[in-house]
């Protein structure tokens, strides 16, 4: 196993994928492993099933997963890059609670964007005991997101947000209450864009030109017209009419470039408070931001699982 120290302190994968571990508790990996030069046990990460089949293995070993398939062609998440944005979230709302991180499902989340793979709901739920509330626009992932919570009989409340244009209206009612929101939004700007990307990555997994990511990605997962900023954008302007009922708001932001202009939507919304976490997976480094209208004494009560006072701002 190969260290991966620069995850999050609390992620399970950190030190590295256990195959053994993996294997013995779901056989049907061994077909797929390899040895790589140095003679570590691995996968083909260019072979989608292969993938597909790790994320299975990752999932049953580590979050009692035990059933977890997606339809041919969505996005195939990642696992250990997905449970850091969690094990981040979780650092944030325990800033509001003394240190210490809030558990249990009186701790609400929302996941805009859930996907077929619902895969931020299973980590979080596992890790923390909170209880989800998952949103997508696909009807065919909501399908697939049942399918997952049904077989494993998990309490995750699911959702389907019916206009493209909205991210939080029309599936935040009244009485919801949600201690923390988050997102990994469509970030490139255009078809185009996005295919040009999976070249790239085709290109630099060394195996030439391709239509087809090995994480695979539909059109709503990819990309929306005017890419990140512009979808993030359209988040933080609705987040307004939500203001007292969410405590904290989050979404990565896949591009460094692209915060400058966030940060200036967030101060012209008028933000309580806003922050920008780091996080690194390898090579790579990724981040997320957070923002929030309530202020710091009425945060103390809502992040410890009590309901938020309304104008609490």
């Amino acid at each position: 196993m190969v260290t991966k120290t620069k995850l999050h302190p609390r992620n399970q994968h950190r030190e590295g994928y256990d195959f053994v571990r993996l294997v013995a508790d779901s056989p049907e990996l061994e077909a797929f492993t390899i040895s790589n030069p140095v003679g570590q046990t691995t996968i083909d990460f260019q072979d989608a099933l292969a993938v597909r089949m790790l994320n299975r293995a990752l999932l049953k070993t580590h979050y009692d997963i035990k059933f977890w398939d997606i339809p041919a062609d969505y996005l195939c998440p990642p696992i250990p890059g997905r449970v850091d944005y969690i094990h981040y979230l979780a650092d944030l709302l325990a800033c509001d609670n003394n240190q210490e991180i809030p558990r249990g499902r009186s701790i609400k989340a929302l996941d805009i964007g859930t996907g077929a793979s619902l895969v931020y709901p299973l980590a979080g739920q596992s890790e923390y005991g909170w209880h989800f509330t998952g949103v997508d626009i696909d009807p065919v992932a909501i399908k697939s997101a049942q399918q997952i919570c049904q077989l494993n009989k998990l309490d995750i409340t699911l959702r389907q947000q019916n206009i493209r244009e909205n991210t939080f209206r029309g599936v935040i009612e009244p009485q919801d209450y949600y201690h923390i929101t988050l997102c990994n939004p469509p970030f490139h700007a255009s078809m185009e864009q996005a295919n040009k990307g999976t070249q790239r990555k085709w290109k630099n997994l060394g195996k030439g030109h391709s239509k087809k990511l090995n994480f695979g990605g539909q059109n709503a997962e990819l990309w929306c017209p005017g890419g990140e900023v512009k979808f993030i954008a359209s988040m933080i302007e609705q987040s307004k009419e939500f203001a007292d009922q969410c405590l904290w708001f989050s979404s990565l932001v896949s591009k460094k470039d692209n915060l400058q202009p966030i940060y200036k939507i967030l101060r012209k919304a008028k933000v309580a408070d806003f922050k920008v976490v780091e996080m690194a997976q390898g090579q790579k480094t990724s981040r997320f931001v957070a923002w929030t209208y309530i202020n710091k004494r009425q945060r103390s009560l809502f992040a410890s699982g009590a309901t938020p006072v309304a104008g609490g701002r």
